[in-house]
């Protein structure tokens, strides 16, 4: 639904604020350690609202969240619902898979869009894994706390079908980046399209969740990984300085050998090459901050993460 008045604006993004930070009284200082469930009896409307918390435990987003949401192109409004649910030492967000903001104005979409009913369990205290799990077309790679989840990879390589899908070994090289500039993989204004079932899903950064430009502090957390592990927003406190995080992977220089040839320019995932030192993430794409390890949201390649850190609970898994 498209807000009329900057002033419904900014109430909802207020209450959406405050509900995200504490939903349910004393679920901050639960019992980590026990087997209690907490979750909201009252659902709070975050229609169009930028997220602003910064909490690392997803047990403090417990609570229950509606918004209203418009396929644009096909004139379909739809309703969304989530609900994230701290079952002690870990949380379960579950979810029709319909976004809080409107959706598909400059897509093209394959498939028409449909709500699903999906729901991931991560934990509440992750760990770090004694060597990181590479990405795979096997997981779903996070959930946002708006419910849509994040799913990096695309099932299509160069030389294999027609290119767009069938490419299931994931030692098949020249598969596409579905954010590389020069593809073609119907992607909205929220870098978003939808699966051949309808799934709506995020494949970079989901830019209405957080500040865009020029915020005045670091970015909040936007949803959790497959490994427990929070997601930050693009900007970080560089001792006091606001700025976008970089990301650590940099182009190859010249040209492919082989393949589709060509100068590497990001149409691949291929083309690019993790230099530790070179930014400001590891090879997942993630960093310390204030203490505590999260991915970030980056400009470039690998855009939110590129493998886990920690280990993908079996939620994740796809066609389970």
């Amino acid at each position: 639904m498209t807000i009329s008045k900057q002033s419904a604006r900014n109430t909802r993004t207020m209450t959406a604020t405050l509900m995200l930070s504490v939903i349910v009284a004393g679920c901050g200082s639960a019992d980590q350690s026990s087997n209690a469930t907490t979750t909201s009896t009252t659902s709070t409307d975050i229609t169009n609202a930028q997220l602003s918390d910064k909490s690392v435990s997803c047990t403090d987003y417990a609570g229950a969240l509606t918004a209203t949401a418009t396929d644009v192109q096909n004139r379909n409004s739809f309703a969304a619902t989530t609900t994230i649910t701290a079952n002690g030492n870990s949380c379960t967000i579950a979810s029709n898979a319909v976004p809080n903001h409107d959706f598909n104005a400059t897509g093209r979409f394959a498939t028409q869009f449909r709500p699903q009913s999906q729901s991931y369990t991560v934990p509440a205290n992750p760990t770090l894994a004694t060597s990181p799990t590479a990405l795979s077309l096997q997981y779903d790679n996070a959930i946002f706390l708006n419910g849509v989840k994040l799913d990096l990879l695309a099932a299509g390589c160069f030389g294999v079908g027609n290119g767009a899908i069938g490419c299931h070994n994931m030692n098949s090289p020249y598969r596409y980046d579905p954010m590389g500039g020069s593809n073609k993989f119907g992607a909205d204004e929220h870098n978003a399209h939808t699966q051949p079932d309808g799934t709506y899903h995020y494949h970079g950064n989901p830019l209405a969740l957080f500040a865009q430009a020029n915020p005045t502090t670091s970015s909040p957390v936007v949803g959790f990984a497959a490994d427990g592990f929070p997601i930050f927003g693009s900007y970080i406190s560089d001792e006091g300085t606001i700025r976008k995080a970089k990301s650590s992977y940099q182009l190859k220089s010249g040209s492919r050998n082989g393949g589709p040839g060509g100068s590497y320019d990001g149409t691949f995932i291929d083309d690019w090459v993790y230099v530790a030192g070179s930014g400001d993430l590891d090879a997942c794409n993630g960093m310390e901050q204030n203490g505590s390890y999260g991915y970030v949201v980056t400009e470039t390649y690998p855009h939110v993460l590129g493998c886990f850190t920690g280990t993908p609970d079996a939620s994740f898994r796809k066609g389970r």
